[in-house]
């Protein structure tokens, strides 16, 4: 009776696993695409960038507008910019919204071509982990002999994998965003704000 009842837990607990594993297979899979996926879209945009940008020397101004459209392409700044205000994100009204994402933006994308050598740097893919409609990509950029370690936080939007936050040496771009954005939004309102962002967006064109 015992070795009958050890035996029927067995043959449970068996197909128990079987099943478990069958319930998993695709969501295996499925991840495993999401990381060839990702890796590729990361790798072809470094490509493209090389390219770009050459061995050395400057980049002409013709090109400067393709090169801000390859640095900036996968940055999702929607929501980058919605975790950058927080709670001050929620009481906003949809013009109030769209005007910071607007120069938040731009913002972002006149000052990434402070140093165009960066993106020269050869790049290291350390792990790609997917779980369902998120991804955590870790590389190690090599830039004049230093490495630094890179993570981005990817979030799937439709079919396009796109970074809401870039993690440098642990210090989380968005935080940093955010301890300066809701300071001056707690004490001298969002238009401040604006107003401030406005400013430095003019200047960074100058």
């Amino acid at each position: 009776m015992l070795y009958q009842n050890l035996y029927s837990r067995l043959r449970q607990l068996t197909l128990t696993a079987v099943i478990l594993l069958a319930s998993l297979t695709p969501l295996v899979a499925t991840a495993q695409k999401a990381e060839a996926d990702i890796r590729a879209m990361l790798e072809q945009r470094d490509k493209d960038l090389k390219k770009l940008l050459g061995a050395s020397g400057e980049v002409p101004a013709a090109k400067k507008d393709q090169l801000r459209n390859l640095v900036n392409g996968l940055i999702d700044f929607d929501s980058m910019g919605e975790a950058a205000l927080g709670t001050y994100w929620g009481p906003l009204t949809t013009v109030q919204k769209t005007e910071f994402i607007r120069v938040f933006s731009e913002i972002v994308r006149e000052q990434s071509l402070a140093d165009v050598e960066i993106y020269r740097a050869s790049i290291r893919y350390d792990a790609i982990v997917a779980k369902k409609s998120t991804a955590l990509v870790t590389t190690t950029t090599t830039y004049k002999n230093v490495p630094t370690i890179v993570e981005y936080d990817f979030l799937l939007k439709g079919s396009t994998w796109r970074a809401k936050d870039i993690i440098i040496d642990k210090v989380s771009t968005v935080e940093g965003y955010s301890r300066s954005f809701q300071s001056v939004i707690r004490k001298r309102g969002f238009d401040a704000l604006m107003t401030s962002l406005n400013k430095r967006l003019a200047k960074t064109r100058s």
